[in-house]
């Protein structure tokens, strides 16, 4: 099995990548968070720097692109594989009300005969690989009987699959019996994304699915960075190094991000997911919520791992 790391924005920079290759060395290929598509001839400072080669040293990592528009997919793409990325991803699957009132992630799902014509302009005219991550539908999982009859005419690096529809977001079951339709009918490789959070799950998902080949984590490897090796490995998660990768990634936000206020919110953001790996851990999330100030935040982080140990992803449901 191959093991992907889906991109999230807001959290999977290159910052945090970086100190996760580092720190657990288990991710074939990370996906940076999207970047929206256009006829610019330079990218946003923030967009560069997270695509610099020279900021993903050892890593495998495939640039993710959103938009409708074939001319500026490959525009931009163009621009990418100028830095040496020869894999470009397309965003078909992000669920938000302002990207999909633009028709645009998993909103272009509904407009079949436009999203054709947009894989055919930018199949026919890319050097480079294309990868595409798609929801199963907007508004039912019965729009993917035609989603894929137009998946398969086009020769795709891979299809990723989260098998929920726009209108679920991350609420409700993965739709795990599409998934497997897919996984039959699919004239391209295959691989799935959604709600892998401990390696129970992974097993259940293992042995419903012996043909797959492919797993992309992203909320649960949030979670638990440790996961992958984990499930691989039977690897549990050291507390210490759970906290020497804590403190990698808060220095290097504190070298890159002025004032207290920006570091923090990055910090709180991952703490979201990573506080559920904690035994006995609502009294300190609410201490890191409510931090205001470097030291306060220091001490609340401090105290979690002094006091509380780390949840074992094999006995545990470990879920948002």
């Amino acid at each position: 099995m191959q093991f992907y790391f889906a991109p999230m924005e807001g959290l999977t920079g290159y910052v945090y990548r970086n100190a996760h290759n580092d720190f657990f060395h288990s991710v074939d290929k990370y996906f940076s968070p999207f970047i929206a598509a256009n006829q610019s001839e330079r990218f946003t400072t923030k967009e560069l720097r997270d695509v610099l080669p020279e900021n993903n040293r050892g890593i495998v990592l495939v640039p993710q692109l959103l938009t409708n528009d074939a001319a500026d997919f490959l525009h931009t793409a163009g621009k990418l594989q100028q830095l040496g990325y020869d894999e470009i991803n397309l965003n078909l699957g992000c669920p938000s009300g302002t990207v999909v009132s633009k028709n645009r992630g998993s909103g272009f799902l509904s407009k079949t005969t436009e999203l054709d014509v947009f894989l055919d302009k930018i199949f026919s005219a890319s050097t480079a690989k294309i990868s595409i991550k798609t929801r199963i539908g907007k508004d039912s999982p019965e729009e993917f009987i035609a989603l894929m009859e137009i998946f398969n005419k086009y020769p795709m690096e891979e299809l990723i699959i989260h098998p929920r529809i726009q209108k679920d977001f991350y609420k409700n079951t993965p739709n795990r019996k599409v998934f497997g339709e897919a996984l039959g009918s699919s004239k391209n490789p295959v691989c799935y994304n959604g709600d892998i959070f401990t390696v129970k799950e992974y097993q259940a998902f293992a042995a419903d699915f012996p043909g797959a080949e492919t797993v992309m984590l992203g909320r649960g490897l949030i979670t638990n960075p440790g996961l992958i090796g984990d499930i691989t490995k039977s690897e549990k998660l050291d507390k210490k190094l759970l906290k020497d990768f804590h403190d990698r990634i808060y220095k290097d936000y504190k070298s890159v991000l002025s004032g207290d206020t920006n570091v923090l919110y990055k910090m709180k953001e991952m703490w979201l997911y990573m506080i559920l790996l904690f035994s006995d851990h609502a009294k300190y999330a609410k201490k890191i919520k409510k931090a205001e100030r470097l030291c306060d935040y220091d001490e609340a982080v401090a105290s979690l791992f002094r006091e509380q140990e780390i949840l074992d992803s094999r006995e545990e449901q470990i879920r948002l």
